[in-house]
């Protein structure tokens, strides 16, 4: 187990938690990553909502869960740009999907294709551009 793992439907999410989960959001998938979106897509209230804090109470990584048919949903994955490369976002990927019976289906960034397929995802049809950013749908059985 992660320390500081924190996992709650939205409607259970304190007004603090919600700005801090939205604003690592915006900051890595809009400002960082220079992609103008709808960054608020209507889905978060149908998600259970997963992250890890910092030593300093920051969110170290973040993802929400959602049930798309049979399948289990994983989107929103990010780690705070200060938390990459320690770990924090696989660890926290493992320990959702520990959770979880079934197959686990996402649309990860090319750029990030290996990281998901080190957690046993595998790509699982043609790329696609989501936002001007090159992505591939992937699978873990």
């Amino acid at each position: 187990m992660i320390p500081s793992l924190n996992r709650c439907p939205f409607a259970e999410l304190t007004p603090a938690e919600l700005y801090d989960l939205l604003a690592l959001r915006v900051r890595v998938f809009v400002v960082e990553q220079d992609c103008a979106y709808q960054e608020l897509d209507g889905l978060d209230a149908a998600a259970e909502h997963v992250w890890t804090r910092g030593p300093s109470g920051e969110v170290a990584a973040y993802l929400r869960v959602l049930t798309d048919g049979a399948d289990t949903r994983l989107g929103r994955i990010v780690t705070a740009p200060e938390h990459r490369g320690t770990g924090a976002g696989a660890a926290l990927v493992r320990a959702v999907l520990e959770g979880v019976d079934g197959p686990v289906v996402l649309g990860a960034q090319v750029q990030a294709q290996g990281f998901y397929e080190r957690l046993g995802f595998v790509v699982d049809g043609p790329g696609y551009d989501e936002d001007g950013i090159p992505h591939v749908p992937m699978r873990r059985p």
